[in-house]
């Protein structure tokens, strides 16, 4: 079995070496631009690491990682688009860098060369796989578009926003890791028990990364309150939605709005409404109950506890958490 820091290295090794065209450059570039920037290889670790859950042989599921790895930038590149986002991860994004158009078409690339490296996959489990990815890729968009719908809605209840998170995060990461224990040579009860796994564990991510953009160290890189600035639906948002009064929905609804605060001041206002309603506190019982469902699935896998050591090191870091 290899370690977690070996499978991600693997991850990066192979990614370096697929042989994109010089030609045409604009088509590309963009594309070799995109996964150099790096990130947290998430979605093909999920991949590898489900992989070696039931079988030795993780090279096999390579090209279905870096796959994966090209289908989730290819979604970040018409994100940013959408979002009119400028930078990403800390560097121009190709929509900044090189336009609309050319951002759209690399995108457009990176899905179809993601599909020619899971047709490298074992033919007898090329439907299947195919058919998980198809699935996958859908919710991803349908997800994505609850999200747009969602800025235009005065009111959305926690189990859409969940609904919404569970496709635009945790199914690209539960499709990453049945793919690899299809792979891997899993049945379909414990696809079933690892796609819980991933789906949970999205979620618990989806729902951090919610609750620290308001409450997060700013030593992490990340600024304090952008998702308050943007008027955004986060589960903090709809949580206090769900509890305050009239008065306070007023300013949990207008407040980004007001052109006579300053950003810090805006931040604070709404974290003031937050805490009167005790939202940090039910948003981390919400985490904490999505990460212990996480643990619980992925326990029931039919393995021995040796090859399921290393998924529950990926969640514990994922999560930031020691146990």
């Amino acid at each position: 079995m290899q370690t977690n820091d070996q499978l991600l290295s693997a991850i990066e090794n192979y990614l370096t070496r697929i042989d994109f065209p010089s030609d045409p450059k604009l088509l590309y570039a963009p594309i070799g631009y995109s996964l150099a920037e790096g990130g947290k290889r998430l979605r093909p670790m999920l991949v590898l690491l489900s992989c070696q859950l039931f079988s030795d042989n993780v090279q096999q599921a390579l090209p279905a990682a870096a796959a994966v790895e090209l289908f989730h930038n290819f979604t970040l590149l018409h994100d940013d688009i959408m979002d009119n986002a400028a930078v990403r991860r800390g560097k121009p994004s190709v929509y900044a860098k090189w336009g609309q158009n050319v951002a759209i078409l690399s995108g457009d690339a990176m899905l179809i060369e993601a599909y020619q490296l899971l047709g490298e996959s074992a033919p007898h489990l090329l439907p299947q796989i195919l058919q998980t990815f198809n699935t996958m890729a859908l919710e991803v968009c349908e997800g994505q578009q609850y999200d747009m719908d969602f800025e235009h809605k005065s009111k959305v209840s926690v189990v859409e926003y969940t609904h919404m998170i569970e496709l635009k995060t945790s199914v690209l990461l539960a499709g990453s890791a049945v793919i690899g224990a299809t792979i891997g040579g899993a049945s379909k009860e414990d696809c079933r028990k690892i796609r819980r796994f991933a789906t949970e564990l999205g979620l618990a991510f989806q729902l951090q990364d919610d609750l620290l953009d308001s409450y997060g160290d700013q030593q992490l890189g990340k600024a304090i309150g952008g998702d308050i600035l943007e008027g955004k639906q986060t589960y903090l948002m709809v949580t206090a939605m769900s509890r305050a009064d009239e008065n306070d929905r007023e300013i949990l609804r207008n407040t980004h709005r007001d052109s006579q605060l300053s950003n810090v001041e805006k931040i604070t206002r709404i974290k003031t409404v937050y805490d009167r309603y005790d939202i940090p506190r039910l948003t981390e019982q919400q985490i904490g109950l999505r990460f212990d469902r996480a643990l619980a699935a992925l326990a029931t896998i039919s393995t021995d506890t040796a090859r399921i050591e290393p998924l529950y090191e990926f969640a514990r870091s994922l999560m930031g958490r020691k146990k």
